[in-house]
């Protein structure tokens, strides 16, 4: 579902299921057709009821949906382009054989670059069509692949305007990144023949009770789904206790993130810019609430020469996050000015996208935010990767298992709240020895883990 819909938000971005069938599914689509149309059957009666409810639901929720999107155009107005996308109007023609992935945000999109790398590379006959569900995502997008492949985004799960996506680019495979799940469309698709997978899924305690208050709803979702490629054995059990059938453990594909070249050369720029001299903490991926915390508790600090960074997740709040420094007489710079920083510089505002390795590569010390707050922590994988100590909140449902991997590998180190993350910042840039420790246990803990889309290629049939 979208975003927008009903209040039960059971994943980050969307009020949104996906569909499901058999495992392994057969290679050709009359028989994939044939074979699944009992399961399909079966799933639509024992969902039809409540599926037309929802259906029922988004359309009295139409005019907020509009509204909602004139409300996220006032802090980023793109927002407002492409609208007619998200009910099923495309001018996008791909002239190619179509092979679909959904990533709904940044990390999404960032997590799905080894597979569509992958994919690009054993289907050259194919065009990858990437959807999204943000502006951020869909630039992301732009960033990592250019004009390799097409893009756009999904429409809102009205059964009109999954038709209309079907019809018009007629996918040969659907497969959505880590929580997606959208009824409607899944329910097209199965109708069509099309096999759709969720992959890199992941299903924290807290979704799955979400989940289960519609299990009437997901239940027959996840019945129609080709297949599924969790992260872990938990995620792969929740999924199984939630009534998927179809549940393959297959890693995690965030694991096979390699650091362009070209990021690890800006972020030694980045670096002459900030100062060799000086030690450089990176609070990365902020969310609303964990800056003021953060620079609360850096008010009081006592730490020579320290330089801080700051990268809020979104971009529609780098202003937001300019004013609190602003408001606290905080001397700082705007990465977007490529400044070289002054010496009395304590603060720079990381205002760019698509920079996020190169911010890991210029620091000594991060911390990786939506976990200082109880918002589930992003991921801290690609400073592991980089190399770099890691600091993450007590917050992490998002990403437990990967943390829990990284804490006891001796990549990460867990703090209750601001104050410890500061006194923790104070402890490893003042001792090189235990950064390099954590540095080279972060590139064995990465490099022990790959192999994720592998498996997950071996896992997709059509």
């Amino acid at each position: 579902m979208p975003y927008w819909a009903p209040s039960v938000k059971l994943c980050r971005y969307e009020f949104a299921y996906t569909t499901a069938r058999p495992l392994h599914a057969p290679h050709h689509r009359h028989e994939m057709h044939d074979q699944g149309s009992k399961g399909r059957n079966k799933a639509v009666t024992g969902g039809g009821l409540i599926r037309a409810l929802y259906s029922l639901a988004l359309y009295l929720l139409l005019p907020w949906a509009l509204i909602h999107l004139l409300w996220r155009a006032r802090k980023q107005p793109a927002y407002l382009g492409y609208v007619g996308e998200r009910f099923g109007f495309f001018s996008e023609q791909t002239g190619h054989p179509v092979i679909w992935v959904h990533a709904v945000s940044v990390g999404e999109t960032r997590a799905a670059e080894p597979l569509i790398k992958a994919l690009r590379a054993r289907h050259p006959e194919h065009r990858i069509l990437l959807t999204h569900g943000t502006p951020t995502g869909r630039q992301t997008g732009e960033d990592l692949f250019g004009d390799q492949i097409s893009r756009c985004y999904l429409p809102y799960d009205f059964r009109s305007a999954a038709r209309r996506f079907v019809r018009h680019f007629r996918p040969a495979i659907g497969i959505f990144l880590e929580t997606e799940l959208w009824p409607n469309l899944i329910d097209t698709c199965a109708r069509s023949a099309i096999p759709v997978y969720l992959v890199n899924a992941r299903m924290s305690e807290k979704s799955a009770r979400g989940y289960r208050r519609f299990a009437s709803l997901t239940r027959p979702a996840l019945l129609n789904l080709a297949g599924i490629g969790a992260q872990t054995t938990q995620d792969a059990q929740r999924l199984s206790e939630l009534g998927a059938t179809s549940v393959a453990v297959t890693g995690n594909i965030k694991f096979d993130r390699v650091a362009p070249p070209g990021m690890l050369a800006l972020g030694s720029r980045l670096r002459d810019l900030f100062g060799r001299n000086r030690p450089v903490f990176l609070a990365a991926s902020t969310r609303e609430g964990e800056e003021a915390l953060i620079l609360d508790a850096l008010a009081g600090a006592q730490i020579p020469g320290l330089l801080t960074v700051i990268v809020p997740r979104h971009p529609q709040r780098f202003d937001e996050v300019a004013t609190l420094l602003t408001r606290r007489s905080l001397k700082f710079q705007r990465r977007s000015e490529n400044p070289e920083v002054a010496a009395d510089t304590r603060f720079i505002l990381g205002d760019s996208m698509g920079e996020m390795f190169a911010y890991y590569a210029a620091c000594d010390v991060a911390f990786v935010g939506g976990s200082l707050l109880p918002l589930g922590g992003q991921n801290l994988l690609e400073a592991c990767a980089v190399g770099r100590p890691v600091i993450i909140g007590p917050h992490t449902f998002n990403f437990e298992d990967a943390t829990l991997g990284a804490i006891e590998a001796g990549a990460a180190m867990r703090v209750t709240d601001a104050e410890e993350l500061v006194n923790t910042i104070d402890q490893l840039v003042s001792d090189s020895n235990r950064r390099r420790t954590m540095s080279e246990a972060g590139k064995r803990f990465t490099d022990a883990h790959r192999g994720a889309t592998e498996k997950t290629l071996k896992l997709l049939k059509w």
